[in-house]
């Protein structure tokens, strides 16, 4: 389909009800997003609601893997709203190169790309093709404030 025809990542958003927040200011020494030419790579982000509540626990124990897929789908909007405020339009994303995704689970949790889908699985409704992507999905005993889900991105754009 030509890029004209194509439906553009707000247009995606919008039929899947989605608004972009603002996006959330780092919360240690670090910028939110380094462009090095063609590529945009993202600090991680967590599942921060609009309000500024972040989804805390251990997948695994306190956290079932459905809602922790929704922490990484809200993260992914989070990345977006990163996106947005770096380039000023998504239309710029001719790529998503590769996710780090990382979930704050108990030892023998062994479900983590089920998680991280919920991230993938909005790139790819928002970016058709282009939002497919690389990935690792990993697990980890800790994250910062406990959150469960964090996400990297690596983007390549125009």
């Amino acid at each position: 389909m030509p890029a004209a025809a194509r439906p553009s990542p707000y247009d995606r958003l919008a039929a899947l009800g989605i608004a972009l927040p603002p996006a959330a200011p780092p919360i240690a020494n670090f910028v939110t997003h380094v462009r090095e030419g063609g590529l945009l790579y993202l600090s991680g982000q967590g599942p921060r609601e609009a309000d500024g509540r972040m989804h805390t626990g251990k997948v695994g124990t306190e956290v079932e893997t459905r809602d922790a897929y929704a922490h990484a789908r809200l993260t992914g909007i989070n990345l977006l709203a990163v996106m947005h405020e770096a380039l000023g339009d998504l239309g710029r994303v001719r790529r998503v190169v590769k996710l780090l995704g990382m979930v704050n689970a108990s030892p023998d949790f062994a479900d983590h790309p089920a998680v991280i889908n919920g991230c993938s699985d909005l790139l790819i409704d928002v970016f058709g093709e282009r939002g497919r992507h690389a990935r690792s999905a990993v697990g980890f005993g800790s994250l910062p404030g406990r959150i469960t889900v964090e996400i990297e991105a690596i983007v390549a754009v125009d």
